[in-house]
């Protein structure tokens, strides 16, 4: 279909025994042990999310790999961005990646995003006892390119105007991060790999200009915090919290309503430079925290796809060349963050039929404003 973006979901490779998960959270931890635990906080609410189609999958498998990769493109997903761990030459959870680089199977494009954030036992990078620590320096920059350089050569891998598309998760945690761009360029031009696209994403802080870092975009990260307005209760409802009259999950988590956070990501300003757009059909990383957890009520596939579909069509009219044309999704496969496109048992396939309904409305759409 002409000038139709490319639709990258971002994909978590937690789903796999390794020696640090099993030294961290007992023998045969996976992100499976959070989801299956998870129960309803307050009525209606939607957990445990557990997985329909492709089951409790094990990533050690190329089984695993290739159906995940198939589905996704039978709905329109072009692409996974894989999560990448790196820490000063260590990495964690590499295997998924590993076996698609040596391999070649699936036929399926991807590209990287590094989780620059120290691993800590509170899951959310900031706080909390840290595993695994991030220092940073320019020969942990040299290294880190030396290992990417085979992947970008990958024929399957992602790239925006013929430059290997990669992803850092965190820019401002970096001490200088327009040295260690100048460092990967050099790096990829000598290997004769060619300039490389760096895209910061829009994790934490929206108001980092790439250029002025020596990266050429930005990626939404969805949801983005700052638009979302979470549900208030007042010291009646606190009072009767106490009492057992009032649901106690809603004082001690954040809540906020689906709709609200796509009208506030939807009315954004314009920025300067080029930003690539995120959606997400939810989330609610409960499953994780057992208190303080985000959870976004009320997402369904109607409201995601039409979100999906207004998101592809802004897109797919901007005025830049239509292999620069991107849209990402958050995402394939957190389920203990409760943002999956992966059928569920709740609602089936159905995420995934909004996810093919939104592309094929959004090139219709598109091709009457133009006649």
């Amino acid at each position: 279909m002409s000038n139709l973006p490319r639709l990258i979901a971002f994909y978590l490779p937690q789903y796999h025994p390794i020696p640090e998960n099993d030294e961290w959270w007992g023998k045969g931890f996976t992100d499976w042990t959070n989801v299956t635990s998870a129960r309803p906080l307050v009525p209606g609410h939607y957990q445990p999310h557990l997985p329909a189609d492709l089951g409790f999958y094990d990533l050690r498998l190329s089984e695993s790999r290739s159906a995940q990769a198939h589905m996704a493109a039978d709905y329109g997903v072009t692409g996974f961005c894989y999560y990448h761990y790196w820490f000063n030459g260590k990495r964690v959870l590499n295997l998924p990646m590993d076996e698609v680089v040596a391999s070649g199977s699936p036929d399926f494009p991807f590209c990287l995003c590094w989780a620059n954030e120290n691993w800590t036992r509170a899951w959310d990078g900031r706080s909390g006892q840290i595993l695994l620590e991030q220092r940073y320096s320019e020969e942990d920059d040299r290294a880190h390119i030396e290992h990417l350089l085979p992947i970008f050569a990958d024929r399957r891998y992602i790239r925006v105007g013929n430059r290997p598309l990669f992803l850092v998760y965190r820019t401002e945690l970096l001490p200088n991060p327009a040295c260690t761009a100048d460092i990967w360029r050099a790096a990829a031009v000598k290997a004769g790999i060619g300039d490389i696209f760096l895209a910061r994403v829009e994790s934490f802080r929206s108001d980092i200009d790439p250029a002025s870092i020596g990266f050429d975009a930005a990626v939404e990260f969805a949801p983005d915090w700052q638009q979302v307005s979470h549900l208030q209760f007042g010291r009646l409802k606190r009072l009767l919290s106490m009492a057992a009259l009032f649901p106690k999950g809603f004082l001690e988590h954040n809540f906020a309503e689906y709709d609200n956070l796509v009208r506030g990501m939807r009315s954004k300003s314009e920025v300067g430079y080029r930003r690539y757009r995120c959606v997400t059909p939810g989330f609610d990383n409960s499953a994780r925290r057992k208190k303080d957890a985000t959870i976004i009520l009320n997402s369904t596939p109607q409201a995601y796809g039409r979100w999906l579909q207004d998101t592809l069509i802004a897109e797919r009219l901007a005025t830049r060349p239509d292999d620069e044309k991107l849209v990402f999704v958050n995402a394939w496969n957190e389920w203990a963050e409760g943002n999956h496109l992966e059928p569920d048992q709740r609602w089936g396939l159905a995420y995934l039929e909004a996810n093919r309904d939104a592309i094929r409305a959004s090139v219709n759409s598109t091709e009457l404003e133009c006649t």
